[in-house]
């Protein structure tokens, strides 16, 4: 049964109910996942069409938060395939093998496309077909191959990212949506973690008092971009609060008489930099909509570091400083 309730994103007592549980929150339904009440979506016809177009919108998805350079056609799998097999140097060969997961992807994407089409014309598509079959290789091929990429950023890899076509291709559509709620929620988790660790760090000095409140801004706006599609009507609203907020915690700016303040050997430099570490890395999972929990973990002890030393450890490479 579907309950009328009015309660916050975050879900006051939630050890007590169900996870998967879902209610109508403000005339929406949503449903609670690691302690988060997440929106829902509508769960489109479990059709060949409708899986192509998921599919299609993951492969971009997963591209526009990977590493440069890999959205390799899926015609040239077989030059991908062969200079990856004859690279001898682990980094380039570790490149190789990413470039190589996106040719596969995208062949996979190509395979699919043309059975739509095919079942357009009335021709019937059975999960048998040896096509279909070949398009289930090609990703769970590139789902193994994805172990070698990173994100964008540089600190790690997003493994949910190039497991998520391969799911969306072999589950049913409604189960597919689940899974992602139960991402969302983890990467919700991960937003409050990062924003707690910065409040909990900088508060206590005094060239930072005040900080809780422009980093409490972003958490909940990033919480509110995590669980909202890009075709959503709010959209606008959302990402431009998203930004404003981000903008408004990197321009905090310590108030001159305490940051000189001699009593305080913490570097303000290092702090405003790990700061917008801080604002960068809930951006990534905001935006990828999945948890990054290494990327969590080191910042958190990049911060501790901070405080108990008063200068912040080099940020991993690629991170922005």
């Amino acid at each position: 049964m579907t309950l009328v309730v009015n309660l916050d994103c975050r879900a006051p007592g939630a050890a007590t109910i169900p996870e998967g549980t879902r209610r109508i929150v403000n005339g929406e339904e949503r449903v609670l996942y690691d302690g988060y009440w997440i929106k829902t979506y509508t769960v489109p016809a479990d059709t060949l069409e409708a899986k192509k177009r998921l599919i299609e919108a993951l492969t971009r998805r997963l591209f526009n938060h990977t590493e440069h350079g890999l959205n390799i056609p899926g015609t040239r799998l077989a030059e991908a395939r062969a200079t990856y097999e004859a690279e001898s140097d682990p980094c380039r060969k570790r490149v190789k093998a990413a470039m190589l997961a996106g040719a596969m992807f995208n062949r996979a994407t190509d395979i699919f496309r043309k059975l739509v089409e095919l079942q357009a014309c009335g021709i019937e598509i059975l999960s048998d077909n040896p096509l279909m079959r070949e398009c289930g290789r090609c990703l769970l091929e590139a789902m193994d191959l994805g172990r070698n990429v990173l994100h964008r950023s540089g600190e790690e890899g997003i493994d949910e990212l190039w497991g998520e076509p391969f799911r969306a291709f072999s589950i049913p559509l409604e189960d597919f949506y689940e899974s992602r709620y139960i991402k969302i929620g983890q990467a919700m988790r991960d937003i409050d973690r990062i924003a707690a660790a910065i409040s909990s760090h900088f508060a206590g000095l005094p060239a930072f008092a005040g900080i809780e409140a422009p980093v409490g801004e972003l958490a909940a706006a990033a919480r509110i971009k995590t669980e909202t599609l890009r075709t959503d009507a709010d959209i606008f609203d959302v990402w431009s609060t998203l930004v404003t907020a981000g903008e408004r915690l990197v321009n905090f700016g310590p108030q001159p008489s305490l940051a000189s303040d001699q009593t305080d050997s913490h570097n303000i430099i290092d702090g405003l930099q790990l700061i917008r570490q801080g604002r960068d890395l809930i951006n990534y999972i905001a935006r990828a909509r999945t948890p990054m929990p290494k990327s969590t973990r080191d910042f958190i002890a990049r911060c501790d570091t901070y405080v108990k030393t008063g200068h912040a450890p080099l940020a991993p490479a690629g991170l922005p400083v």
